[in-house]
């Protein structure tokens, strides 16, 4: 008996893509509460790659990276992780695809009090029901610093060093691509770059994709890309970042704004 296919699939695409939007377009209330939130927005994420998106608050960057991850729907057009359309999901479909293809890294480190670090890290598999790969796992741990922390519980750990766990628990599965919605956001400067450091080393040594929003320019440094969002619509886009150039361009959208 042949298996059934666990997710709609589209004709194929290019392997060089993890996501893409098509047209896409998020709005809010109708009448005069009506709020265009996402404006037929197209961009690709490609694969083994660190994409920061940026823009003022209320440009759409933390709904686009929800319309991606499917955690909100979309109002029009089209989004798509790999060749599956993720409009074209049911409500099962949908939560096992964030489960075994989506990794979520958020500004609040979201562990639960009562597991060790290491029990946090395999807890999404764990309640998959499925066995974690230990050589993976102990790749994951080892690139992300925490060798010697697997034992403690949150609650003895530095908040960098929750926020390592919860990058690792992202990596843990081997998801095809990881959001990050401000990750640095309840952490110091030093802690901050480590774990932006570990994303950027997942990135280059795992072939990880990754799509973090953020507001930092030093943060925004660290990817391949940077997308910047203004009144729901991509205005520009920096390859090869640095944190001066990515300051440089929000000052220009910030003085755009006040003369407009």
């Amino acid at each position: 008996m042949p298996h059934a296919t666990p997710f709609p699939t589209a004709p194929a695409r290019t392997a060089a893509v993890a996501a893409r939007a098509t047209d896409l377009s998020k709005v809010y209330g109708q009448g005069e509460t009506r709020v265009v939130a996402l404006d037929s927005v197209n961009v690709e994420f490609g694969r083994a790659r660190f994409t920061a998106i940026m823009g003022p608050s209320g440009s759409g960057k933390s709904t686009l990276m929800h319309c991606m991850a499917g955690l909100d729907s979309i109002s029009a057009g089209s989004a798509r992780i790999g060749d599956v359309e993720l409009a074209s999901l049911g409500d099962k479909q949908l939560t096992r695809l964030r489960r075994d293809k989506i990794g979520f890294i958020f500004q609040a480190f979201n562990l639960l009090p009562t597991l060790t670090a290491l029990e946090n890290i395999t807890l999404p598999m764990a309640i998959a029901g499925r066995r974690p790969d230990q050589d993976w796992i102990n790749r994951v741990v080892e690139t992300v610093g925490l060798s010697g922390r697997l034992s403690h519980r949150p609650a003895q750990l530095s908040g960098g060093q929750q926020q390592r766990v919860a990058v690792a628990r992202a990596l843990a599965a081997r998801p095809e691509i990881i959001f990050a919605d401000e990750p640095t956001g309840n952490l110091d400067s030093r802690s901050g770059a480590e774990v932006l450091g570990f994303l950027r080393e997942s990135v280059r040594a795992m072939d990880q994709t990754v799509v973090m929003v953020t507001h930092d320019p030093v943060a925004a440094g660290y990817a391949d890309r940077v997308v910047f969002l203004a009144d729901g619509r991509i205005v520009e886009e920096l390859p090869e970042p640095t944190a001066d150039a990515v300051l440089d361009r929000m000052r220009m959208f910030e003085t755009k704004g006040r003369t407009n």
